[in-house]
């Protein structure tokens, strides 16, 4: 499954369904190179569970903005287009599996 990117237009409809991780990152933002590849490997791994969603915030800064997202990468997890939970700074596959297992 291929990893969506989200823009402040598409966003509201990119969470509407199901689960979804949202990574809100920067390109100039070293944690969030450092998870990218983490992203791209746990993608299959949770398919059929849950979506991948990156927003990149520089150029999203309405959506950014709107769920505060202050430091990144900030991961967020919807479910059905409600927030569940949030996770802050770079986190190894082995727990974002366990993130989005126990809000699945």
């Amino acid at each position: 499954m291929a990893i969506k990117h989200a823009s402040d237009a598409s966003f509201k409809e990119d969470i509407a369904e199901g689960l979804v991780l949202v990574d809100f990152w920067a390109t100039w933002c070293g944690p969030c190179k450092m998870i990218a590849p983490v992203l791209e490997e746990l993608a299959p791994e949770i398919e059929g569970k849950a979506e991948i969603v990156k927003v990149d915030v520089d150029q999203n800064q309405q959506t950014a903005s709107e769920y505060g997202i202050m430091s990144i990468p900030t991961l967020v997890l919807f479910k059905d287009g409600e927030l569940v939970d949030k996770v802050v700074g770079y986190q190894p596959k082995e727990a974002l599996v366990a993130f989005v297992e126990k809000n699945a």
